[in-house]
């Protein structure tokens, strides 16, 4: 019987405390909501939308060169297909250099051209 009447006690407590513990987390929600809410009517929303922009297109190229790194390392697990691709990336150079290395007037205009792509993107 005694223990029966202390354990009504503690039930009546608990039920006091966890009401109180919700009043107490209802507040302390909406202060922190009201504070969210004064801090976001603080924001230059022109400017977000800038930030926004540039930090969805930082995101589409950190996605893309994850995929391009899990298509290159695919490439490579195969056995045969790194070295077709050196092969062939040495005939694209020796290709290229054949037709615009070979004589001199080439050699000048490829010269002209790369200077005035410094010229374009440099100053």
């Amino acid at each position: 019987m005694i223990d029966s009447t202390t354990e009504v006690k503690e039930t009546m407590q608990d039920d006091s405390t966890s009401s109180a513990a919700e009043v107490d987390f209802t507040e302390r929600y909406s202060e922190v909501i009201g504070k969210v809410n004064e801090t976001l009517d603080k924001v230059d929303w022109s400017q977000v939308g800038r930030i926004g922009k540039a930090s969805g297109v930082l995101l589409a190229v950190i996605v893309a060169q994850i995929l391009i790194k899990g298509v290159l390392d695919t490439i490579n697990l195969l056995p045969i297909v790194p070295g077709l691709l050196e092969l062939l990336g040495l005939v694209v150079v020796g290709s290229w250099s054949w037709k615009n290395l070979t004589t001199g007037e080439k050699r000048s205009a490829v010269m002209a051209k790369l200077q005035s792509l410094r010229k374009e993107y440099l100053s």
